[in-house]
């Protein structure tokens, strides 16, 4: 094999991590590279007296008739290997040089292993997730940091996080002894942050930590969301059983047990720490822990019903499913997905039944751009010359509601009752004003957003309140007359997601009516409707309940984009792209199918930027 040669199959090769001057793999991936060029680097390597268990991986250089033999021994045990040998073989002078690392204390280390194997390895997602963590806390901004073992753990100390057997664990010390499942070393669990937790990121999103709420952070570690909810004048303590362990546990209106129970190696002691934060909880109980695949999990030495690190703590880890059910079955009240490994639990029910119906009700906007046609009547034009402000905000209070606001659902209900005479006096004046299509309007769009909320409790199997909150029974009366009707319209329009021909007409006029949108076709039939999430309160009540049902197992969609709907496998695909709104031709980073009829949810992570999918169709997404 000559040169030229060389460089074009290197060319060709379209696996492996891609870097601007070469191509690394591992022996593992011979199978899918080109037949000539594996078995050239056999011979090479058979030449130069290497034998097959002193070498694993192998760098071609793309633009030099170079390559080098890698050996890292502990590749599939260590989640960063150190290169042990290194043999570059330089095929114009007919030369090589074997460097040796063993005995050096900062070898080279590797990252990003499931870009060096093939995706149907059986260690491709424990390697992925091992890197996404990384990822997460900005460990790999600066790859110029991450080569080396010395380099490596110092930025990580300095991002406040430890690792532990790949992942990250709540600790900033290292054990100094060998694992003993008698003497778990819990206290090494307490991640130094230096932002909000994650849990603690959803609540601010929801608007729980304006300081109308308190917050308790039961298992709060070295307290570092505390110092920061307290620096914004928000009432919050915690308690913690080794950094604050004469902290008093005080009853709160939201409680917070944050990646806790994953550490706990006790399943009776587990339960009575969920227990001991739902009893503290007046009105919300956020509860969050880790997740991990089987194949993760199972290169630990299992112990109960978790694993033992190598630092000596244990760790329970959940799928998204386990983690609901698991709470469910502790507290026996439902648990809401926000996001992977996060879930709320609502003891105040009508706090629930706002947060739901928040969650998935649109705003109608005011679409009046001229000034209205005054009614004949005298009075009428007097009233809106003198009290503009006060009527426009009633009018956009009406379309709100989609119906005539009660007493107590506007702010100024006495004023108006003092000027007009009551709510359906002023309601009458107002839409014989402004006109009645657009509350028409509003009020459709209200009665869908309520028969949807219904629906998704169905396919929740949530339980019915006893006493449903005067808002609802408002809603409920003004738009279905009986709770009984809304509920059946309510299940026909759920049975109905399970209508493959419903789903595909529905797919194609939605297609047909969105600003922008893409639907496949597989065998000349429709198959999926893919579009931006911005949308999705745009789809019909049917495919808005297809999706949000979905949803109900993953959480909410802040890192996601474009929203794919699977029309005839009960599927829905989420994809999040690296800065979607910016680029013209973003790459993909992550992708999670849901599947409704299993109730699973699937994570696939593209971590390597080298090998992330461009969308180059972005256009037909979303108006540019």
């Amino acid at each position: 094999m000559n040169a030229e040669q060389f460089k074009q199959l290197v060319k060709e090769t379209q696996i492996g991590k891609k870097l601007p001057d070469a191509i690394y793999f591992h022996r593992e991936y011979f199978a899918q590279a080109p037949a000539p060029l594996v078995k050239f680097i056999e011979i090479v390597a058979k030449a130069l007296k290497i034998e097959d268990d002193e070498w694993n991986l192998i760098k071609l250089f793309k633009n030099d008739f170079r390559l080098s033999l890698l050996h890292y021994p502990d590749f599939f045990q260590d989640a960063y290997p150190a290169l042990k040998q290194s043999v570059t073989v330089d095929l114009v002078k007919l030369s090589h040089r074997i460097t040796k690392y063993e005995h050096r204390d900062n070898p080279p280390i590797l990252h990003r292993k499931e870009t060096l194997i093939p995706e149907n390895h059986p260690k491709f997602e424990e390697f992925l997730m091992i890197t996404q963590e990384g990822e997460t806390i900005g460990l790999y901004e600066n790859s110029r940091m991450i080569g080396f073992k010395d380099s490596w753990e110092r930025l990580t100390a300095k991002h406040g996080y430890e690792l532990v057997d790949g992942r990250l664990f709540r600790s900033s010390a290292l054990s100094q002894h060998a694992p003993s499942p008698d003497n778990i070393d819990r206290h090494k669990t307490a991640i130094v942050r230096h932002e909000l937790s994650a849990p603690m990121k959803t609540l601010a999103k929801h608007g729980f930590l304006t300081g109308d709420y308190s917050i308790f952070d039961y298992g709060c570690g070295r307290g570092d969301d505390l110092r920061e909810l307290e620096a914004h004048g928000i009432d919050a303590l915690g308690w913690d059983p080794n950094f604050r362990p004469d902290s008093d546990k005080i009853s709160s209106d939201v409680v917070n047990i944050g990646f806790v129970i994953n550490v706990i190696e006790d399943p009776d002691e587990r339960i009575d720490a969920v227990l001991g934060a739902w009893e503290l909880t007046d009105k919300l109980l956020v509860v969050s822990a880790m997740l991990a695949n089987e194949s993760y999990i199972a290169q630990f030495t299992p112990y109960k019903d978790g694993v033992i690190t190598s630092r000596n703590t244990f760790q329970k880890y959940f799928t998204q499913g386990e983690l609901k059910a698991y709470i469910e079955r502790i507290i026996d009240e439902e648990a809401i997905a926000i996001s992977p490994g996060i879930y709320y639990v609502f003891k105040d029910k009508s706090l629930e039944q706002q947060f739901l119906q928040t969650r998935h009700k649109r705003n109608y906007t005011w679409q009046q751009k001229t000034a209205p046609e005054p009614v004949s009547e005298e009075q009428a034009r007097m009233l809106f010359t003198q009290h503009k402000e006060l009527l426009e905000s009633f009018w956009l209070c009406c379309l709100a509601y989609g119906r005539i606001p009660a007493v107590d659902e506007f702010k100024e209900s006495d004023k108006l009752k003092e000027i007009i005479g009551s709510q359906k006096k002023a309601f009458k004046l107002v839409i014989d004003w402004f006109g009645e299509e657009e509350f028409q309007a509003a009020a459709k769009m209200r009665q869908e957003d309520l028969l949807i909320y219904f629906a998704i409790g169905l396919f929740q199997k949530r339980k019915a309140y006893t006493n449903l909150a005067d808002d609802i029974k408002r809603d409920i009366k003004a738009f279905f007359s009986t709770h009984k009707i809304a509920i059946e319209q309510a299940k026909e329009l759920l049975f109905n997601i399970a209508n493959i021909d419903e789903i595909k007409a529905e797919s194609i006029k939605a297609n047909k009516d969105l600003p922008a949108s893409q639907l496949t076709y597989e065998n000349e039939e429709p198959h999926a409707l893919t579009i931006h999430k911005q949308y999705l309160d745009s789809l019909s009540p049917l495919l808005r309940v297809y999706v949000l049902s979905a949803l109900q197992l993953y959480g909410e969609l802040d890192d996601i984009q474009l929203i794919k709907i699977h029309i005839t496998s009960g599927k829905v695909t989420l994809l999040g792209y690296d800065d979607f709104d910016n680029k013209d031709e973003p790459c993909l980073v992550e992708r999670i199918k849901i599947r409704m009829a299993e109730q699973e949810v699937d994570f696939f992570d593209y971590i390597d930027e080298k090998n992330r999918p461009t969308l180059i169709n972005k256009v037909n997404y979303i108006l540019i």
